[in-house]
């Protein structure tokens, strides 16, 4: 049995962070295992604003040498990571073990609001864990940041971000462009150091898409594991979340969910 790790986020709804990963390597029929950098709380009297709790680093560091006492898992991803303390204990326990497909999620900003954005944690993830990426999977706020462009308003500048942001150190980039440029597709980039790539999917008029971005790198995390080239676990995992998000649910006034199980219940079989 193949096994993932996620080092990432508690979402308390269930929907994204750590929760999400464990559903999707579950899906792909991989043993998941998590070291919990945060917990994200949501204040629903106060418009749903969002609390981050970071776990201390030297405890972070404790989940992880349990975790690889027992050998490197098939694969790995990183989310949520708190501050740049943390980022530095996980570069120090990857360094150490040197584990096979390592996947950055470099979340920069909590998901539901602006006013808990973590982008100084930018320069330490483009120093010290872009290096050891075989991809990161940064959304287009986050390309923005990591590449210094600022805002990416058009493909090409998706495309200068993806080999800026590959010059850190980063074997593959795939930018989420979603559906900010065109309003019948969703467009993702991929970039492999040498050329682009584009995934592409139609737009789904929703709202029930939380957890989305976590469980799009989950996915290439277990496809990766269970074997997949890099553009075949990216390509899977575009799949995945466009049903997951055909398929979801409302939670309550503010978000709705996506439904990992989708794939499999519309016959599709990821082992």
């Amino acid at each position: 049995m193949k096994k993932t790790l996620t080092i990432a986020g508690s979402d308390t709804t269930g929907g994204a962070g750590l929760q999400a990963d464990l559903k999707t390597f579950q899906e792909y029929g991989t043993f998941g295992m998590t070291a919990i950098t945060s917990i994200v709380t949501m204040d629903i009297d106060n418009n749903w604003s969002h609390d981050i709790d970071t776990i201390e680093p030297d405890l972070v560091k404790k989940q992880l040498n349990t975790i690889f006492s027992a050998g490197n898992p098939s694969a790995l991803k990183t989310g949520m990571l708190g501050d740049i303390r943390t980022i530095s204990v996980v570069k120090e326990v990857l360094t150490q073990h040197q584990p096979k497909n390592i996947v950055i999620d470099p979340v920069l900003a909590c998901k539901g609001t602006a006013g808990i954005l973590l982008s100084e944690n930018a320069e330490t993830i483009q120093t010290q864990l872009l290096p050891l990426a075989d991809i990161t999977t940064p959304n287009l706020i986050e390309a923005g940041i990591l590449s210094g462009l600022g805002e990416l308003k058009t493909m090409s500048d998706i495309e200068k971000a993806a080999v800026i942001i590959h010059g850190f150190g980063a074997k593959h980039v795939v930018i989420k462009g979603g559906r900010r440029f065109d309003d019948q597709e969703a467009i993702d980039v991929f970039y492999d150091g040498q050329t682009f790539q584009y995934l592409k999917s139609p737009i789904i008029h929703t709202n029930n898409n939380h957890g989305a971005g976590c469980t799009f790198a989950a996915a290439i995390t277990a496809g990766l594991a269970n074997g997949l080239t890099t553009f075949e676990a990216v390509q899977t995992a575009k799949t995945f979340v466009h049903q997951a998000i055909q398929s979801g649910e409302t939670f309550n006034a503010y978000l709705g969910h996506i439904w990992h199980g989708a794939y499999r219940d519309n016959g599709n079989h990821l082992i």
